[in-house]
């Protein structure tokens, strides 16, 4: 655990004062639509464009004092390209990623925007049954926490085939143009690939992720998505004539859809309608789904990984 230094408490008007939690609420919403983005100096840790974990709390605390937020640090993470780290205002918590090539941004933290009740409904433990199961995952492509559910989730994709309507929705594009370039990607690949989307979904999670995660650059996201669309007989020509025409539309949709089924976080588990608290590996998704079948398939009884990645968080 990480100790924040207090800071300032914002002046925002005796009657949000009186209130603590509208507070806490006001300045996440605040955070979610702000995007910052700078350049760190070699006096707070940077080397080589890389910023020591170290600096990370401090730099965080001192950055909040000076919008004068009243906040603590609760903790750091390294989650690959990113510094996660968790920040407290009054009883709400939440994540601000801090990237390691010496640039700060907030992320938008959709968990934490302002609600008309001060009570969130939690996900269910199970759906409703149904001849066709129709399972979602809502991910951002490059959210570290939704690539590490989408690969085990197309795996049990891959398991029951057309038994069950499987869909990732690529609801949000957080981190910029490259996650918007491959959000529609996918989206594309889904509508007029879907037999080739799952293998896609893997591969993109196992070899384009760790490296243009990293990057951060469209050239790298478009480059290694068409060669990997090209490997798996994947008409890139069409999937890219989709991005161009029919993205944006495909991303809207899916963003309302996120909205409809209350969706808060990246990964989110949806199964026929309901938010689902579920583990984010192979097993757990099959099982969920297997308990939504109303004559439960030959495909449950078999076994599939049950290994959870360490990384529980969302984006």
């Amino acid at each position: 655990m990480v100790d924040g230094k207090k800071s300032k408490k914002a002046h925002l008007g005796k009657n949000i004062m009186k209130n603590p939690w509208i507070l806490s609420t006001l300045i996440f919403g605040i955070l979610a639509i702000v995007f910052i983005v700078f350049t760190f100096k070699g006096s707070i840790g940077c080397s080589a464009n890389v910023i020591s974990e170290q600096s990370v709390g401090e730099y965080v605390s001192d950055y909040l004092d000076s919008l004068g937020i009243d906040a603590t640090v609760d903790s750091i993470s390294d989650v690959g390209s990113f510094y996660e780290v968790i920040i407290s205002v009054g009883d709400s918590s939440g994540p601000i990623y801090l990237t390691k090539d010496g640039l700060f941004r907030i992320q938008p933290l959709g968990s934490l925007e302002l609600e008309d009740t001060q009570t969130t409904e939690q996900p269910a433990s199970e759906a409703p049954k149904s001849d066709i199961p129709k399972a979602e995952l809502f991910i951002w492509a490059y959210c570290p926490y939704g690539v590490t559910a989408l690969a085990p989730f197309a795996e049990v994709a891959k398991l029951f085939g057309d038994k069950v309507d499987f869909t990732t929705v690529l609801y949000y594009d957080g981190h910029g143009a490259f996650e918007t370039q491959q959000n529609k990607i996918q989206e594309c690949i889904q509508k007029y690939d879907k037999a080739n989307y799952w293998d896609y979904a893997i591969q993109f999670s196992e070899t384009i992720y760790p490296v243009c995660g990293a990057s951060r650059e469209v050239a790298c996201d478009l480059d290694m998505s068409t060669d990997l669309m090209k490997t798996l007989g994947i008409d890139s020509d069409a999937i890219l004539t989709c991005v161009d025409n029919e993205g944006t539309g495909l991303i809207a949709a899916a963003s309302s859809r996120a909205k409809a089924m209350g969706v808060t976080g990246s990964p989110s588990f949806v199964l026929n309608d309901v938010l689902l608290s579920v583990a984010r590996n192979a097993e757990a998704y099959k099982d969920a789904t297997c308990q939504s079948f109303n004559n439960i398939p030959d495909e449950c009884g078999e076994a599939l990984s049950s290994a959870s990645t360490t990384t529980t968080g969302s984006c």
